[in-house]
C-alpha cells in the first residue's frame, strides 16, 4: 500500500488569547490516499478554510502538522508548496488582462516558461472550457468563468494534489455543473483533490471519503456508506410549511415533544424531522401543525443522506 499523499496529524489553530481566544481549528486528523477525492463538509464557519489554510502553509498550526508528500507543513512548507495546487474562496486573478495573460502570469510564478508554459497554459483554457475566451479580459467574465480560470490557474504546474475552497459558491449551475465535472475527471486522471464545501450533495456525488466538521472539530469521516449507516434505524421527514406567524424554531421544538420524534429542527420554512418510523409519526405530525394553522406545502420521506448524518450528530440542519 502507497504512503497517503495527506496525512493530518492533530490540527489546531487558536486565533487571539485569553477570554477572546477563538478555538477555528480543534484536533483535525485524517488522511487523503493517492488519487482520492476527499470532501470537508460542514456549513459555514465550521474550520475548513482555516484548515485549508494550515494544509497549504498560509497559516502556522497553532499545534499539530500535516504531511504532503512527506514534507511537513511546519518545517518544509517551501516543499509542500512545490507539489500543491490551491484553488482558494476568493478569485485570485487580474481583472484588466486576458484569460491567457493570467495563465501565463501564474505560470511563471510557478517557474514555467518556453513550450512548457505555452502548453499548460493552452491545456488550463481547455479545462476551464475557455479556449474561445482566451484573449477576452479577465474582467468580463461571470463568476462562474472566473472561478473555472481560477482552477486552471491551480493545475498549471502539475500538481500532485488540489486543495478546493468552495469552489461553487455562488456562481450559475452550468459552471457550477462544469466545474464538478473537472474534479471528476482530474481524479480520473490519478491526482487527489481536497475539496471543501458545505453543499451535501456535491460531497455526495465527488467524494471517496468525507470528513464532517462542525465548530473546528472532525465529527465523523468515512464512505457515504459509513456515515449513512450511523444513521441507523432513523428515517427522515422533511417537510416545507407556512409557519402563520409561528417561529419555525418554535414549531421544531412543539414537533420534537411528539413521543414517536427523535429530532426536529426548523429553518426558514423548512422542517426536519427524524423517527424511527416515518409513517408512524406523521398523523401526529400533521395533526400538532394542523392545530397550530401550520399549512403544509410539500413533504417527503428520504433515505439517510449527509444532511440525515449531520443532524443525527449536532442536532442542527446542514445549512445552519
Amino acid at each position: 500500500m502507497t504512503d497517503p499523499i495527506l496525512q493530518s496529524q492533530n490540527l489546531h489553530k487558536t486565533f487571539n488569547s485569553g477570554p477572546a481566544a477563538h478555538h477555528a481549528v480543534q484536533g483535525v486528523s485524517f488522511q487523503i490516499a493517492q488519487g482520492e477525492i476527499y470532501s470537508l463538509l460542514g456549513p459555514n464557519g465550521a474550520g475548513k478554510t482555516t484548515t485549508i489554510s494550515m494544509l497549504t502553509g498560509l497559516l502556522a498550526p497553532t499545534q499539530g502538522d500535516a504531511l504532503v508528500d512527506g514534507h511537513s507543513v511546519v518545517k518544509n512548507v517551501n516543499e509542500v508548496k512545490k507539489v500543491i495546487g490551491v484553488v482558494p474562496q476568493e478569485i485570485a486573478l487580474y481583472p484588466t488582462i486576458t484569460a491567457r495573460e493570467n495563465l501565463v502570469f501564474w505560470g511563471k510564478m510557478y517557474g514555467l516558461s518556453g513550450k512548457k508554459l505555452e502548453q499548460r497554459v493552452t491545456a488550463g483554457l481547455e479545462i476551464a472550457g475557455l479556449a474561445d475566451r482566451a484573449k477576452d479580459k479577465v474582467g468580463t467574465f461571470s463568476g462562474g468563468m472566473k472561478r473555472r480560470i481560477n482552477i486552471a490557474v491551480g493545475l498549471l504546474h502539475e500538481p500532485k494534489i488540489i486543495f478546493m475552497d468552495e469552489p461553487t459558491v455562488g456562481i450559475d449551475p452550468q459552471s457550477r455543473r462544469r466545474i464538478l465535472d473537472t474534479v471528476l475527471e482530474l481524479n480520473k486522471q490519478g491526482m487527489a483533490v481536497l475539496y471543501t464545501t458545505h453543499y451535501m450533495e456535491e460531497a455526495e456525488e465527488l467524494s471517496h471519503r468525507i470528513g464532517i466538521i462542525d465548530h473546528g472539530k472532525l465529527i465523523a469521516q468515512g464512505t457515504l456508506s459509513e456515515l449513512t449507516k450511523m444513521v441507523g434505524e432513523f428515517e427522515t421527514v422533511q417537510l416545507t410549511v407556512d409557519p402563520d406567524g409561528h417561529g419555525i424554531e418554535e414549531i421544531a421544538t412543539t414537533l420534537e415533544t411528539l413521543p414517536e420524534v427523535h429530532k426536529a429542527v426548523g429553518e426558514e420554512t423548512r422542517l426536519i424531522i427524524q423517527a424511527r418510523e416515518a409513517n408512524d409519526v406523521l398523523p401526529g405530525i400533521i395533526s400538532r401543525l394542523t392545530h397550530m394553522n401550520v399549512k403544509i406545502h410539500s413533504l417527503e420521506i428520504q433515505e439517510p443522506d449527509l444532511e440525515a448524518v449531520f443532524l443525527h450528530l449536532t442536532g442542527r440542519a446542514l445549512r445552519d
